[in-house]
């Protein structure tokens, strides 16, 4: 079951009305999605010396779940 996002704890709405994910939401899901997320805990292009297994985890096998879903 998907649990849905908490605003405050999981995101926030910036100046442009736009979501942005926490860095704690971010550790939870436990991989790098190389968006450049403003707070992205896996250093994605900002440290060099971060292993490419955590810059691009994506596996093109793996089935990605997408939540459609409404937010509080």
């Amino acid at each position: 079951m998907t649990e849905k996002l908490k605003e405050g704890i999981d995101f926030y709405f910036n100046d442009d009305n736009n979501i942005v994910h926490t860095e704690d939401f971010l550790k939870r899901r436990g991989r790098c999605c190389q968006s450049g997320c403003r707070h992205c805990p896996y250093h994605f292009k900002a440290n060099p010396d971060v292993p490419i297994e955590l810059q691009n985890p994506w596996n093109e096998e793996e089935e990605v779940e997408i939540y459609d879903g409404e937010i509080d």
